[in-house]
């Protein structure tokens, strides 16, 4: 059934965008997505490739499957798939907090001579904030746009559990986390410092992270996009607790973390900057040290209204949004072809489409958002396809020839323009602006 309901969505898309190119990019990447990016090995649950690179994330699973919650509330088959990715998502939860990105089975595949506490079902071990997040807002997600609650079992409360107690030991890193790593092969952002700790942090209410969504390490390592994110997944997590799970306990202990790390964003992880006044801070280290930057990785600060309980006109969040969208950030980029935000993941002068779609998301401007939509349908370089990364100055030089997480970005925008979009099935996401 579930063609039946993407001819039925692209052709609603056809009709109010209007364009034959957007239609095309949209139809082929909704398509490619459910035929190639999803796996099923028999008789386990659905295994969700992150594109060209033969493994799961955690983070990049959840995102590629976002375009997809509206047509699971009419599609059963769909559902039956986010119901089962949950499960997935569960399971390697409980193998491995700690891990970033998965196998399909114990193959030993992926970045095994890491020094870190290796299983053979994970593909990498780079322990991010955001990793556990998405999950929990996916589980909660699923439940709101399709009634399903048959993911939200035991195990999903086992796993709920462990999140909260990595979360908590590692607001104490330095004293209480078994957490280390090192890669002695790869660049200097793909391993800790002193001996696999990460730099000196001081205690901040915080949960401290190894890396940043981009899968580079963190210069200093408490994450503030990725603790807000925290803070409202857990906040998703007490409603699945009090309405589904029937677990007041866990519910209070979802709070309790959310209500710590918020009040420790607040404190430390908002900072002046000589510009454009109180904004937040990218990473903060609790000893007066603050990154500010963004990345063009989700959760990243341009994209607080999407995964946080933070409406898109809220005033640290406009401040922030205009150093983040200008040439006070260091991350921000522009040329001939586009501006916008690049990561230090990728070479120079490199534009990321996750994150133009994450600045037409959170954009309370029509105009804005069509534009960037737009921009995104020209800049592919005939490959109908989003890229990682392209230069601002030619799109034909570009990062990833398969990078199934941008395509669904590409996606929510195209239904968000339509009114189609997650938030209208799931009541998630602040509240945009008036339009």
């Amino acid at each position: 059934m579930a063609h039946t309901v993407l001819a039925e969505t692209s052709a609603q898309v056809r009709d109010v965008i209007g364009s034959p190119e957007i239609s095309r990019i949209f139809d082929a990447a909704m398509t490619r997505t459910l035929r190639e990016a999803f796996v099923h090995p028999a008789g386990e649950e659905v295994f969700v490739l992150t594109g060209d690179i033969p493994a799961m994330w955690l983070r990049d699973s959840a995102a590629q499957v976002r375009p997809y919650l509206p047509l699971a509330a009419r599609d059963e088959q769909l559902a039956d798939l986010l119901v089962s990715l949950v499960r997935r998502q569960v399971s390697s939860i409980l193998l491995d907090p700690y891990a970033n990105a998965f196998n399909a089975g114990p193959t030993g595949a992926g970045h095994a001579g890491d020094d870190t506490d290796m299983h053979p079902a994970v593909w990498e071990r780079k322990y991010e904030i955001d990793s556990l997040c998405f999950p929990l807002q996916l589980a909660h997600q699923v439940w709101r746009a399709t009634g399903r609650t048959d993911h939200a079992d035991a195990d999903l409360a086992r796993a709920a559990d462990l999140v909260i107690t990595t979360w908590r030991v590692e607001q104490d890193h330095a004293e209480r986390s078994p957490y280390r790593f090192q890669r002695h092969d790869g660049p200097p952002t793909d391993t800790l410092t002193h001996g696999g700790h990460g730099s000196p942090v001081g205690r901040t209410g915080m949960s401290w992270s190894a890396f940043r969504p981009s899968d580079d390490a963190c210069e200093m390592h408490y994450n503030v996009p990725g603790n807000l994110h925290a803070v409202t997944a857990l906040h998703r997590l007490a409603e699945l607790a009090e309405h589904v799970l029937a677990d007041d306990g866990l519910a209070g202990r979802a709070r309790d973390l959310a209500a710590e790390l918020r009040a420790g964003v607040e404190t430390w992880g908002v900072v002046d900057h000589p510009t454009h006044g109180r904004i937040y801070a990218y990473e903060v280290d609790g000893l007066g040290g603050a990154v500010l930057m963004d990345d063009a990785n989700m959760p990243s600060l341009l994209s607080l209204p999407l995964v946080c309980d933070l409406a898109v006109d809220e005033a640290t969040y406009l401040r922030t949004r205009a150093f983040v969208l200008s040439p006070d950030n260091p991350t921000y980029v522009s040329g001939s072809h586009a501006s916008g935000l690049g990561s230090p993941h990728t070479p120079q002068g490199h534009v990321w489409p996750i994150a133009l779609a994450v600045q037409g998301l959170t954009s309370g401007d029509d105009a804005e958002r069509r534009a960037l939509l737009d921009l995104l349908a020209r800049t592919h370089a005939g490959t109908f396809r989003m890229h990682e990364s392209f230069h601002v100055d030619d799109p034909g030089t570009f990062t990833r020839e398969w990078f199934s997480w941008a395509d669904s970005m590409f996606c929510e925008l195209v239904l968000d323009i339509c009114g189609l979009g997650v938030r209208t099935v799931t009541g998630e996401g602040a509240p945009a602006v008036a339009r």
